[in-house]
């Protein structure tokens, strides 16, 4: 391993600690200066907080997209998304049981199934209307943000019906308005420089290791942007409180398809390779898994044998994606 590779490795790890960091320092921010200016817990809860965990994804995205790195743009999402499940909810589930709520199982998790078949539909226009290339269009980018504001609308409607509490519990806030700015405004350029320092680490260790930027996107660059999730459930888990950890998940994997990837697209169209159909499916069988695993075992419950295997389904796509490079 040469120096060079040795930089552009640490390079990478530090754009993820900036990633993690930066999502930190804006939920804080953003959480204080809302609870200033008179916003309500449950608005805080479905705004701030909700896209804090999923910014990582964003910023990689944008740029990468920015940068014409689709396959790694594509590749960071589906990634994220397999992870979500496979990796994050294996580990936390083999931990503790999860029990998951009713409305978990019959409207967000179908909800997440629906996100990932239309993105199967509109990733297929080769199959669909025998064109020469595959590609998100930005009017697929801005049907996917039409969902995403339904997803939304959704959101705020069950929300009414929490306890504003559960949305916030583990935000620390600072007290005065000028720290949270400052918060806000370091946490968005903690974002920025993180996500430039993945994308280039990135594209540089795929060059050097002559492997594609998708396999990239899907293992280190996903696993990476992943682990405020990662976080979030584990640590849901061991308090105990299963449907954060679950629907951390679920609505991570949401925003991912809907919100990113359609505003990927629509900085820039993304032309897909023949294989994303085979990491489309696998993001679908892994959200069937989750659904069915529901009625298996204890009854809306994730048993810790099926968070084994999960993790075990994890680590055969991975070495499927170490082999086909």
């Amino acid at each position: 391993m040469t120096g060079v590779t040795i930089v552009y490795l640490v390079l990478l790890a530090s754009g993820f600690a900036l990633l993690i960091k930066g999502a930190d320092w804006l939920v804080s921010g953003g959480s204080a200066l809302g609870k200033r200016i008179g916003i309500s817990d449950l608005v805080i809860g479905l705004t701030v907080v909700a896209f804090g965990t999923s910014m990582p994804e964003l910023f990689v995205n944008v740029l990468a997209s920015l940068r014409g790195s689709t396959e790694l743009a594509i590749g960071n999402v589906l990634g994220s998304n397999i992870c979500n499940i496979l990796l994050i909810l294996g580990v936390a589930s083999a931990i503790l049981p999860l029990t998951v709520g009713a409305g978990t199982v019959w409207k967000e998790i179908p909800f997440c199934l629906l996100a990932v078949l239309v993105l199967a539909v509109m990733a297929n226009d080769r199959l669909l209307d025998q064109a020469d290339q595959s590609v998100l269009s930005r009017c697929d980018g801005l049907v996917l943000l039409g969902f995403f504001a339904i997803f939304l609308y959704y959101s705020a409607a069950i929300a009414r019906q929490s306890p504003p509490a559960v949305l916030v519990a583990s935000i620390r806030m600072p007290l005065n308005i000028w720290p949270a700015c400052f918060y806000i405004l370091i946490g968005i350029g903690a974002l920025a420089a993180g996500g430039h320092l993945c994308v280039t680490g990135a594209i540089y260790i795929a060059r050097r290791l002559n492997v594609s930027e998708s396999l990239i996107g899907l293992t280190v660059v996903a696993v990476g942007t992943s682990l405020p999730e990662l976080a979030t459930s584990v640590t849901a888990a061991l308090k105990k409180n299963c449907d954060i950890a679950v629907g951390n998940v679920v609505g991570s994997n949401i925003f991912n398809i809907f919100l990113i990837l359609g505003v990927s697209a629509v900085f820039r169209p993304l032309p897909l390779a023949k294989h994303s159909n085979i990491d489309i499916g696998v993001v679908v069988a892994a959200t069937m898994l989750l659904f069915v695993s529901m009625f298996t075992g204890k009854h809306k419950i994730i048993d810790r044998w099926e968070g084994w295997l999960m993790l075990v389904g994890y680590c055969l796509y991975t070495a499927y994606l170490v082999h086909r490079g």
